[in-house]
């Protein structure tokens, strides 16, 4: 790209820390010491080597750039607003405030340009992992021998507090593992956090570390413009494994007082000390938000080169579209990311007894042919959660062409990598683990609810039916509190025919992650031809049988291995009242359906209900109003055949049968 001089890239690198300070100032709140440490890299970085079109902010060739510390977020906004993204100099002087395009921290599809939500230190470095792996696995499936669309890198800045987090140990093992040579980590290796000194609590060797996961480590002055530039060539050419710059920088670089210590971690310099940092890296002492026109002038002409880019690889597309049907329409398969309008006709049927983790993987088999960009798998559980895809490849060590995607026994990472690839764009993942390990995946599912990612996550053993492995590996508290996390779709089925309904709803989908309960036990196939077709659970709820006709004198509502026992439960009581049992796979779901269609299916008139469900009660009293109970657990499982603790926790058609009379 462009050439830039060294003074020019001390001038852009100065004045980004003077808008990140000014921002700070202004809000009286933020984190100054990181923006300003590693402005000379991102000054380096962007104004060199970053692939991007901030007026084709989409391009879908552009490299990816992720702050993982968020907490300086003001050093993405002031690139961001100087490379020309639409980011206004008046919305950085709105930093931290409500309904400002600056937030404290970077928020996806809220700030032109920002790539990621990164919040918890670690998840957006974690974020890069997945966005590389996208990348190449895109580019194996898309690039020709004579045309390749797919080419870019995935950049992150990473601190000593993601290095910290126990998810940075995981994704980049991961990533070392595979050979994701297009990930370029740039480590602030500051040595400063909130408390103090790093050596309070932290003395690794991150080198080593890193070498240890088969990755291409540098090590430069953070603040030496030509090892800057030279480390990010030399990254550039590396083929076989991700790269790791450890950048030795200074927290808060030319602030005269203050640089080096933790007083500028997280908070304002001062107006005072704003001043004299100012002056003493030749920015005038009297202006905020100073930019002089040759900064503009420097990233405006980068702009012009990437535009020309952007348009460039627009027509190349073009025209080997229009030589190329069938490759076009395998590029827009994975660019358009849609499913069949028809993909309830690829379900398969299911006749006997199942396991709803079993229908599952039959369920998998047969949308994947329906859905080519479909791919996923399991943190060293495919086996259990029935997540292999049958007869297609596994991503490995440089081998990116098949479908199945081995985590290795990383939940927290499987999680942030999954978010990582949904916003690259191009596939439709999915990930899975024993439901009572989504405590390990909570950080990542939080994260992509926040984002309106559609990852959907096969979580199986959904109970205390798992039976002998113990209260251990018994979820109980689980289900209520995943409910209760915004925008985050929770789908218990019934039965195997409700499974393959629930994997449907979570392709629909597209506003948030959804989540598939599914059991170890068999489960009997409810016969359609009787009950209800199981499309109705994309109502969320939905009255499977009824005793009589009219409004009932009782409901009783389940989900998943207890409907049919409430099913069976109520035909025991049908000669004595009119009962209703409604199947409940889905609260959320049901709460946005109608007034009126809630209504139908829990009259308001009828005050008897009954909740039946493995799981604490909690969230139910909602549902069932203050005369209604609820059969759940009331504390954790316990270790033995399955069989024998449905007795021991009351999941008997005779206790069942018990409290309806009772009631």
């Amino acid at each position: 790209m462009g050439k830039v001089s060294n003074e020019e890239f001390a001038l852009a690198a100065n004045v980004i820390r003077g808008l990140a300070i000014d921002s700070v100032q202004a809000a009286n709140s933020g984190h100054p010491g990181m923006p300003m440490g590693m402005a000379d890299v991102a000054a380096v970085l962007w104004l060199k080597h970053l692939k991007h079109c901030p007026s084709q902010s989409k391009w879908a060739d552009r490299d990816r750039f992720v702050l993982s510390g968020g907490h300086g977020s003001t050093l993405l906004y002031s690139l961001l607003h100087l490379a020309g993204y639409d980011l206004p100099l008046e919305e950085l002087a709105q930093f931290r405030q409500l309904n400002s395009l600056t937030p404290g921290h970077p928020e996806y599809m809220h700030t032109d340009g920002v790539e990621t939500t990164t919040g918890p230190l670690g998840q957006g470095l974690a974020n890069a992992v997945g966005m590389a792996m996208a990348e190449q696995m895109l580019a194996e499936r898309v690039n020709a021998d004579d045309y390749t669309p797919v080419d870019h890198y995935s950049y992150a800045i990473c601190g000593d507090g993601d290095m910290m987090e126990g998810i940075s140990h995981e994704a980049c093992s991961l990533a070392g593992h595979l050979g994701l040579n297009k990930l370029v980590l740039f480590y602030d290796s500051n040595r400063i956090t909130i408390e103090g000194s790093t050596d309070l609590a932290y003395s690794d060797d991150v080198k080593k570390r890193f070498q240890s996961y088969n990755w291409n480590v540098i090590e430069i002055d953070a603040h030496d413009f030509d090892q800057i530039d030279k480390a990010i060539r030399k990254v550039k050419r590396e083929k076989n494994r991700p790269s790791l710059i450890v950048c030795n920088s200074h927290i808060g670089q030319g602030s005269p007082n203050l640089h080096d210590t933790a007083d500028v971690h997280g908070a304002p310099l001062g107006a005072d000390e704003v001043a004299a940092t100012k002056s003493n890296i030749g920015l005038p002492a009297d202006k905020s938000f100073y930019v002089p026109e040759e900064v503009y002038t420097l990233f405006a002409t980068q702009h012009k080169s990437l535009k020309r880019k952007a348009n460039k690889w627009a027509k190349e597309l073009k025209a080997y579209s229009a030589a190329n049907t069938e490759w076009r329409a395998k590029w827009d398969l994975f660019a358009n990311n849609e499913i069949p309008a028809d993909i309830e006709s690829y379900l398969p049927v299911f006749e006997k007894a199942t396991a709803t983790r079993a229908a599952s993987g039959t369920v998998i088999q047969a949308l994947a042919k329906a859905v080519p960009q479909l791919v996923g798998g399991a943190a060293d559980l495919a086996p259990s959660t029935k997540t292999f895809i049958n007869g297609e490849g596994s991503v490995g060590p440089n081998s990116f062409g098949g479908r199945n995607l081995h985590f290795g026994i990383r939940e927290l990472a499987m999680g942030a990598i999954l978010n990582g690839m949904a916003v690259h764009g191009g596939f439709r993942v999915y990930g899975a683990t024993f439901f009572v390990f989504s405590d390990y995946v909570r950080p990542t599912l939080r994260l992509a609810a926040l984002m309106n990612l559609p990852v959907i996550y096969v979580f199986t053993h959904d109970s205390f039916y798992v039976g002998e492995d113990g209260p251990t590996h018994e979820p109980v508290e689980q289900i209520p509190s995943l409910r209760c996390m915004p925008n985050v779709t929770v789908i218990r089925p019934a039965d195997p025919t409700e499974t393959g309904a629930a994997w449907v709803a979570a392709l629909k989908n597209n506003t948030g992650p959804t989540l598939l309960l599914l059991t170890r036990q068999d489960l009997d196939v409810l016969d359609r031809n009787v009950y209800p077709a199981a499309s109705e659970l994309e109502k969320g709820a939905y009255t499977l049988w009824q005793s009589g006709e009219g409004e009932p004198d009782m409901v009783v509502m389940a989900t998943g291995s207890e409907v049919n026992l409430s099913l069976n439960a109520a035909k025991e009581v049908a000669s004595d009242m009119n009962i209703r049992v409604v199947s409940m796979p889905c609260l959320e779901m049901f709460d946005a359906q109608s007034k009126e269609y809630r209504d139908s299916v829990l009259p308001p008139s009828c005050k008897k209900r009954l909740a039946v469900e493995a799981a604490t009660p909690y969230g139910w009293e909602k549902y069932i109003g203050a005369e209604g109970k609820v059969i759940g657990m009331d504390g954790y499982g316990k270790s033995g055949p399955y069989k024998v603790l449905e007795k021991e926790f009351g999941f008997t058609v005779e206790n069942v049968v018990s409290v309806i009379r009772g009631m």
